[in-house]
């Protein structure tokens, strides 16, 4: 393997690392969070880490890791050495935040709230996200407070 092969897995198996480190530490995914979030498998993450691979990773995976965690895929076609706009698609335009949603995120990011208090905030949307859906019938027959 030359040089310079073996220089591009160093520095893409530093770049997943970073990018799982900041899913862990910013929003508390596990390996298995990342992966069912991102759509590559835990095993292929761990290759990339390990820099245990034959050929290039796949462009499609690497997007959808990137995209998954929020990130540029250009950022890591560069790490790899590929030409960095050749599959980027166009970046969605993020639809309008609901200002409930921005207050929350203003918490989160605020050095004056507690770590306890962002926890709770962080459970709470976590339970809130994944809860099942409930029945039209309940949704309809609830009256409002007045």
């Amino acid at each position: 393997m030359s040089d310079r092969a073996q220089g591009r897995k160093i520095a893409f198996a530093a770049f997943v690392r970073k990018a799982l480190e900041d899913a862990r530490t910013t929003r508390a995914w596990t390996g298995t969070e990342v992966s069912r979030r991102t759509g590559v498998s835990r095993q292929t993450i761990n290759r990339w880490v390990r820099g245990e691979w034959v050929s290039d990773p796949e462009a499609k995976r690497v997007i959808a890791f990137c995209e998954g965690l929020g990130l540029d895929p250009s950022v890591a076609f560069g790490v790899l050495g590929w030409d960095r706009t050749a599959s980027a698609r166009p970046a969605p335009s993020a639809p309008p935040m609901d200002p409930d949603v921005e207050a929350l995120l203003r918490r989160l990011v605020d050095p004056n709230v507690s770590d306890a208090e962002k926890f709770h905030i962080r459970e709470t949307i976590r339970y809130l996200a994944y809860r099942p859906p409930l029945p039209k019938e309940i949704r309809k027959g609830r009256k409002r407070a007045s």
